[in-house]
């Protein structure tokens, strides 16, 4: 639809450090490249430092993003890939489950911005990943920025959860 826009939130701004996992999986180079760029950027608006994690394809970015989330120091993370529907149904599993995996890792309280582009054609996906075009690499930067904000700002300093243990209670 020509004239159609889209509300785009301020980039977080923070006042501690930010470090984030940007884990790519570059089956398609160029794409993978335009993805990454777009996120370096928007990363670097905020101020955030990142590392960049290759992966073999779009299956195994949630478990990267697992492993580094379990041995590493990072507040964030980006995952970045490109599935492009070919002549099976390989398309549907690798779409369902990289994304599935994504999400589950959410639920359980990472901050997760994703921009594995699920797409027809190439040049679909070129249009995507282009930072001066989509940028939905930048958009997926800025998610796990949004979502870094909200949990530093939710998050409970020294508070329980509204009772006290048997031990602190006083008889």
């Amino acid at each position: 639809m020509a004239g159609q826009s889209h509300y785009v939130l301020e980039t977080p701004s923070f006042d501690d450090p930010v470090s984030v996992a940007i884990v790519v999986a570059p089956y398609y180079k160029d794409i993978a490249d335009g993805l990454i760029a777009g996120a370096v950027a928007e990363l670097a608006k905020a101020g955030a430092t990142h590392e960049i994690i290759e992966v073999p394809g779009a299956l195994e970015v949630a478990p990267a993003i697992g492993i580094a989330a379990r041995m590493g120091e990072f507040d964030g993370f980006v995952a970045l890939g490109c599935v492009i529907r070919g002549e099976t149904t390989h398309y549907d599993t690798v779409c369902n489950d990289s994304s599935r995996g994504l999400q589950l890792l959410g639920l359980q309280g990472l901050c997760i911005g994703n921009a594995i582009l699920t797409v027809e054609t190439h040049a679909q996906a070129a249009v995507r990943a282009d930072p001066a075009g989509q940028n939905k690499g930048g958009g997926a930067a800025a998610a796990a920025l949004h979502l870094i904000a909200l949990t530093r700002r939710m998050k409970r300093t020294g508070k329980g959860v509204g009772f006290l243990a048997a031990k602190d209670a006083k008889a």
